[in-house]
């Protein structure tokens, strides 16, 4: 390995040592979005929650003020990209490395190469490792001295949460900045880019783009960068040359219309992971929309999960959870909606399975709210937590126990139970709890109202 940093090399053998971001160029035949990989901060697109002028992260990069990364977004944000743009902004090298095919022996490789270059050549490593959550917790703890020294400046890559799915060591280590989906604006101002760069895009192809076109490949793409530029080329190679009679093209030109475009990008992907962010947020967001009273963007959020592939009976079941908890007493027919509701899925299956699901979704969302059940629940279980354990009262207790109890000397009143069908209404006033605790407050939503009134009456009679 020596051989490869030698004091006195040929320009030659420096060059084949130096691994900087550079080396991420796109060849000619590579795809338009390897070749149109922004080279630094200027030409980035989106993030500029991070990336904006004196925000933090943009003021570590200008000042090369940074240790370890990680950067944490959906596909086609730009974490590999505002790596490589980092490297070449502060003059570093770059090498890297992909949590799915690396393993311990080439981390180690690569810091040593860093050791020697920082000795021979006082040039700092930028070690990217994408993919990040791929790792092993052996492979990522091979990392944590090398960090700490400041042998490597490290920067991460994922698109899963690093606080669930990267070691809590590393992470703590690590400045953590989450991507964000690039708004669309900013991808046609991306693809407009491509399409008159003459030297890495397809400006020598002489193509016009409508503008509905663009804008529909940029809804589509869903924030994916990658995407967006990879429809825009296959748009582009796909069409033929010709002169279409639209007096904004010339014989020769490549035109790429509204229905060129829709054939390009096909089905837009969502992005949405099962077991992770997308699909812990949405549920959140289909749970809060009832819960909100809003039928619109539950059946928004419901039809996205269909579409991306969530389980039909994960759903369901939130559903059938929020009709006990979100709607309960105000209207107890939302929980026998959300069961049949369940109960169709399981018996039709998909595509039509998505009906009862939607019927039920529209009902809970519109139906009088309360969870007063569940809140008094919540209260007693955390006086059994937190407090001293009841005893069950005398009265209440079994006939055997009754009869323990009296032997011990407990008077004939302190043991005398009051059935409650023997008094008018069904109704006798008694206790049930030692201390008389009221856990459960009825609101006047619906027909929790009703339930209200009972219960008042009641609670009166015993305070009596």
């Amino acid at each position: 390995m020596d051989s490869l940093f030698p004091e006195h090399g040929s320009p030659e053998q420096s060059h084949r040592a130096t691994s900087s971001a550079n080396t991420l160029k796109a060849s000619s035949d590579a795809p338009l979005a390897a070749r149109m990989r922004p080279r630094n901060l200027a030409e980035f697109v989106g993030q500029k929650h991070i990336l904006a002028e004196g925000n933090l992260l943009r003021r570590a990069i200008e000042a090369d003020r940074f240790s370890s990364l990680i950067f944490y977004g959906p596909p086609g944000t730009g974490k590999t990209t505002l790596a490589t743009v980092i490297a070449n902004s502060t003059n570093s090298r770059f090498e890297m490395l992909n949590g799915v095919e690396s393993n311990v022996s080439e981390i180690r490789e690569k810091i040593a190469q860093a050791q020697k270059w920082r000795q021979l050549r006082d040039q700092t490593t930028i070690l990217f490792i994408d993919e990040i959550h791929r790792f092993n917790k052996a492979q990522q703890d091979v990392l944590l001295p090398h960090i700490e020294r400041g042998t490597v400046r490290f920067i991460g890559a994922t698109t899963h949460n690093p606080y669930f799915y990267v070691n809590s060591p590393l992470v703590s280590r690590s400045q953590i900045f989450q991507l964000e989906p690039v708004p669309s604006e900013e991808l046609i101002t991306l693809m407009q880019r491509a399409l008159d760069d003459t030297e890495r895009g397809l400006g020598h192809m002489k193509i016009k783009a409508d503008d509905d076109a663009l804008k529909h490949i940029a809804e589509k793409s869903d924030g994916d960068a990658r995407k967006s530029l990879t429809a825009l080329e296959l748009a582009a190679l796909t069409t033929p040359q010709t002169a279409d009679g639209n007096p904004d093209t010339t014989e020769g030109d490549i035109h790429i219309t509204l229905a060129i475009a829709a054939e390009s990008i096909q089905q837009k992907a969502i992005v949405y992971d099962a077991h992770g962010d997308a699909h812990h947020d949405t549920i959140s967001a289909f749970i809060k929309s009832i819960r909100g009273s809003d039928p619109d963007a539950a059946l928004y959020w419901l039809a996205k999960m269909l579409y991306a592939g969530e389980d039909p009976r994960f759903i369901a079941r939130r559903i059938v959870i929020s009709a006990s908890e979100d709607i309960g007493l105000a209207d107890s027919n939302a929980l026998r909606v959300a069961m049949d509701a369940q109960q169709a899925y399981e018996f039709i299956g998909m595509p039509e399975g998505r009906i009862p699901l939607a019927h039920a979704t529209v009902y809970l969302a519109t139906a009088p709210k309360s969870n007063s059940a569940y809140a008094a629940l919540g209260e007693a279980l955390q006086d059994i937590k937190e407090g001293s354990t009841l005893a069950v009262p005398e009265h209440l207790r079994t006939n055997t126990r009754k009869k323990l109890a009296k032997a011990s000397g407990a008077s004939d009143e302190a043991l005398q139970y009051h059935y409650s069908h023997d008094y008018e209404g069904n109704y006798v006033p008694q206790a049930y709890l030692p201390e008389g605790k009221t856990y459960y407050t009825p609101t006047e939503n619906g027909l929790e109202k009703r339930i209200k009134e009972r219960l008042d009456y009641w609670r009166s009679q015993f305070r009596g």
